[in-house]
Parts: C-alpha cells; sequence; structure tokens
C-alpha cells in the first residue's frame, strides 16, 4: 500500500512550503461538506464505488471482472490497455454499454513470466521500458528513468487506444499508484483527465482512511486536498476517500484451499471495511479474478484475488449494504451529478 503515494512528497521545498501554508485552509474546506453532499447525496451518506482492478490483464482477470459486474454488488472496473486480454473485455463492455469501465493506465508490468509494454513505443518512450523492451517491474523504476514528457506519452497512447476500439471510459485511475508517484506523474494524470472531460480517481476530500493508512504528512494531504479542487472547479467529480487495504489483507492458511472458508473471510473484510468508512464519495478497490488453475504462472496472488471475487458474490455482503443504508454508484453517475452543477 505504501507504493500509492510514496514518492510524491519527493517535489520542490518551494512546493512543499506553499502547500503546508494552504494546508490548514484545504482541511478545514474538506470538513464543511463532503463530495458526496455537493454531488447532491444525503448528507451523512456512505456512498461507495466498489471498483474492480486490472480487467484486461488476463482472461482470467476479465471473467472475474464481469463475474462481480454482473453476478455481485461491483459497480465499476477499469482496463490495462496495454495488456494482452484487452480486445476480449472491450468486446463485453461494446455488448454491455451500463457497465461503468475506465482506464487503469499502466506504466508498470511487475509480473516476472508474463509482461507487456508500453503501446506508445520504446523509441517514443525509452526512459519507460527496461533491458527486455517491457514497462519496469516497479514505481521506484519508472520514477527513476522516466520523465514526466514520457509518462504523458504513454498514458495518452493509452487512452486513445481505448477510443480507437470504440471504448469511452468513465474515468482513469492509476495502476500501482505510479501517477501519484511524483508531482511531475500527477500533473499529466490530472491533466489528462480535465483535457479529456474523464473523471480522475484521487481521494481530494477528507481521506480519512487513506491518509491513516499512508500515514501521510500534512504537506502530503494538501496536495491531494489543492488537486481535487482543481478537479472540482475543472468541473469533475472528487473522491471524499479512497480504500486500498484489501490487497494486503493475509489469507489464513485454512483458506487457500478452500473457497467457502475464503468467501467468510474475505466477506468478513470486506464487510469491516465498509464500517470502517466515513460520510462522503469513497472508492474501495479491489481485484476479483476468476482464477484458473493457470492463472499461478501470472502471479501468486490467486488466492487474494479469487477471495475478492467471492465476496462480491456473497449474499452476506448484499445484505449488509442494504441493511446500513450504503449507497452504491458509479464514475458514470457522479459524472453526470457533476455535469448538472455550476
Amino acid at each position: 500500500m505504501k507504493r500509492l503515494f510514496y514518492m510524491f512528497t519527493q517535489g520542490s521545498k518551494q512546493l512543499l512550503l506553499m502547500l503546508a501554508g494552504i494546508s490548514l485552509i484545504f482541511m478545514a474546506r474538506a470538513t464543511d461538506s463532503t463530495y458526496a453532499e455537493k454531488l447532491g447525496f444525503p448528507k451523512g451518506a456512505k456512498v461507495v464505488i466498489l471498483h474492480v482492478d486490472d480487467a484486461g490483464m488476463s482472461y482470467e482477470s476479465n471473467e472475474g471482472a464481469i463475474l462481480a459486474l454482473t453476478k455481485g454488488v461491483a459497480t465499476s472496473t477499469s482496463v490495462m490497455m496495454p495488456c494482452h486480454w484487452v480486445p476480449g473485455f472491450v468486446e463485453f463492455l461494446k455488448a454491455h454499454p451500463q457497465i461503468d469501465a475506465g482506464l487503469h493506465l499502466t506504466l508498470t508490468s511487475e509480473w516476472k513470466n508474463y509482461r507487456w509494454g508500453p503501446l506508445s513505443g520504446k523509441p517514443a518512450t525509452p526512459g519507460l521500458v527496461d533491458q527486455q523492451g517491457c514497462l519496469w517491474p516497479n514505481v521506484a523504476d519508472v520514477v527513476q528513468h522516466a520523465s514526466a514528457t514520457e509518462v504523458a506519452t504513454e498514458i495518452n497512447a493509452q487512452l486513445q487506444r481505448a477510443l480507437a476500439m470504440g471504448f469511452t471510459p468513465t474515468h482513469v485511475d492509476t495502476h500501482m499508484g505510479t501517477l501519484l508517484a511524483t508531482p511531475a506523474f500527477a500533473e499529466q494524470y490530472v491533466q489528462i483527465g480535465i483535457k479529456n472531460h474523464i473523471p480522475v480517481m484521487l481521494p481530494g476530500g477528507h481521506a480519512t482512511l487513506i491518509s491513516r493508512q499512508m500515514h501521510a504528512s500534512q504537506q502530503l494531504m494538501a496536495q491531494m486536498h489543492l488537486m481535487g479542487n482543481i478537479l472540482w472547479q475543472s468541473g469533475l467529480p472528487v473522491l471524499d476517500d479512497l480504500f486500498n487495504e484489501s490487497y494486503d489483507w493475509k489469507n489464513p492458511p485454512n483458506t487457500l484451499h478452500n473457497d467457502s472458508l475464503l468467501q467468510v473471510y474475505r466477506t468478513n473484510q470486506y464487510i469491516a471495511a465498509l464500517n470502517s468508512l466515513q460520510p462522503g464519495v469513497t472508492m474501495v478497490i479491489m481485484h476479483c479474478t476468476a482464477t484458473t488453475p493457470q492463472f499461478k504462472h501470472i502471479s501468486d496472488s490467486g488466492p487474494t484475488r479469487r477471495g475478492d471475487l467471492l465476496a462480491m458474490l456473497d449474499p452476506r455482503l448484499k445484505a449488509y449494504i442494504q441493511q446500513k443504508g450504503i449507497i452504491l454508484t458509479t464514475w458514470r453517475e457522479l459524472m453526470q451529478r457533476r455535469s448538472r452543477l455550476p
């Protein structure tokens, strides 16, 4: 989890001093009212996007996302455009235009034996690729080798591929948090949303959970609030908070080969997570995957991803959401609500 904003405070001292000076102002504004209220949701409501990352990464990722969205309670997904199973998922989206799907802007290729390269091509973005010609395996290498210009070139190539395929994304977010790793990268991330009028995943409101998870400094949270304000003033919706802990939950050993026990454990974890949310719009990130025996050759994260899918399909989770009056939403609905406001 620390990868999400782990280097974002490496910006200039002048920027940090400026943000420190305005941080209390923005934090005060964030507590006045939530972005959920500004968007017309009831005061004090928990409004949640249950979001599935990594569509397009593999056949299993596609199947898991589809099941979570059509048979479970998940409300949103995002697609890794450089990956090999994107065409199949885009065909599904064309047949199901009501599905809320964005771009999981991808600047890393983290698995050992299953990898991908930049859509912009190595000659255009040499700082984005490793010795194999693939995207770097971790965020630190991207920060070390790539320029903000190269980052902008690649994320725009990913957007253009989506549009050329007939897929209009409902939002953009960032794989492994890479686009929030430095201020220069974050600027490109925000700008692609503003220039194309596409919502950007960014916890620009009270950010209670994500700041606690990240042990975030006041300066870092000031940066989040500032960028959230910029997005809002540009006519885009903004998240109040982000929950991104589920990938780090450690499945008990007795659940690893028992779907029933795995479902109980992961569902309980998601119920506890929803219970911990503060009022406002929160995006809850997960990685629902219909794992097959072959998935272990891609990643050792199969039980975690399968557990997420089982939780989204669990009637207990749906019942809890209804019982507690949690409002499920999508990026499409947030954008529609924002478009009706000044």
